[in-house]
């Protein structure tokens, strides 16, 4: 697939398939495409950077592809600690950004946030477009360093409904 052809917007919303330990070089594939020009953008794009640091951090029991119209599209990985959801991945095909298939994904996870009562963690490359998604879907900053912006979601709060006699 040509990474660069805009896919249409899908016609149903995403599913997820476990992923295993078989499935490495195809998600490495995804990372790199998707981060490809945000690590360009500060000079650090690195393909063996990039495969070392998937390594090292990702467990695929605890990784999900992203699934859309019959294509594996992107990928997740959720960590959960005693203090948190850590969302340690989140990547989709440069085709398939843009269509709401990343808000799919973190509406579960904040749903899961809420159910938990556990805040939902996440870690952006600065100047990556993916510090709007965020923020858009109300992270607030909470550090950085040198190259990474580190974010928080508090849970929601359960809405409770009242019923009123009259």
């Amino acid at each position: 697939m040509d990474m660069r052809t805009r896919l249409p917007l899908p016609a149903s919303a995403p599913h997820f398939e476990p992923a295993s330990a078989e499935d490495f070089e195809s998600l490495l594939q995804i990372r790199l495409a998707a981060m490809r020009s945000s690590l360009e953008q500060i000079g650090r794009f690195d393909p063996l950077r990039v495969r070392r640091r998937l390594a090292d951090s990702w467990i695929p029991a605890m990784t999900q592809h992203i699934v859309c119209e019959g294509a594996r599209v992107g990928f997740y990985m959720v960590r959960r600690t005693d203090h948190a959801l850590v969302l340690q991945h989140l990547y989709l095909m440069p085709a398939a950004q843009g269509r709401g298939l990343g808000s799919a994904v973190l509406r579960m996870l904040i749903m899961e946030s809420a159910r938990t009562g556990l805040p939902l963690r996440v870690t952006a490359l600065r100047d990556s477009p993916a510090n709007d998604f965020y923020l858009k879907h109300d992270f607030v900053r909470c550090s950085s360093d040198e190259f990474d912006l580190h974010y928080v979601r508090a849970p929601d709060r359960p809405t409770a409904t009242h019923a009123f006699a009259g």
